[in-house]
């Protein structure tokens, strides 16, 4: 029966490292010399989610919803996003099943704000905390990533109906 198979659905961002902004990942600010560029707070592994999310039901992605080109969006919150696209993703019979979730970033560091992350995330998709995974790794040395230019985040999100 459909309504008992759950989707997938996967989620990419990046965003380059720049000198006075500051770093937000998964909702927190990092303690860090640069932030990430971009219309909102930039906050890459909580757009890489919103994407899984909108892609497992079928709903584009943050730039359909959220344009960059939209003055209203200008230094938005991320999590504040996210809420909207649950709501999209509930009005659609869905619920959040579970979230693993990596960001790349060569530095900062980022092992002991993990669970953080994992926790804001969870309580504004409504799982437990158990339910979201949120790790971090480097790309070693390479690419834009490994030379410290920008960050990046994947997603993958399972998603069942409500």
């Amino acid at each position: 029966m459909e309504a008992d198979i759950p989707r997938i659905g996967f989620g990419y961002d990046v965003h380059r490292l720049v000198q006075g902004r500051p770093l937000i990942l998964g909702g927190l600010k990092i303690p860090f010399e640069k932030g990430l560029h971009g219309h909102s707070d930039a906050d890459v592994l909580t757009h890489a989610v919103m994407d899984a999310i909108l892609g497992a039901i079928g709903k584009g992605d943050i730039g359909l919803h959220f344009p960059d080109s939209d003055p209203m969006y200008k230094g938005a919150n991320s999590l504040s996003l996210l809420k909207k696209a649950m709501e999209i993703l509930h009005q659609e019979g869905f619920t959040v099943n579970n979230l693993d979730a990596t960001i790349v970033a060569q530095e900062p560091k980022l092992t002991e704000y993990l669970d953080e992350m994992g926790k804001q995330l969870s309580h504004v998709l409504g799982v437990e905390p158990g339910s979201v995974n949120v790790k971090a790794t480097t790309s070693e040395g390479l690419g834009y990533c490994g030379r410290g230019e920008g960050l990046a985040a994947y997603a993958v999100v399972t998603v069942k109906r409500a």
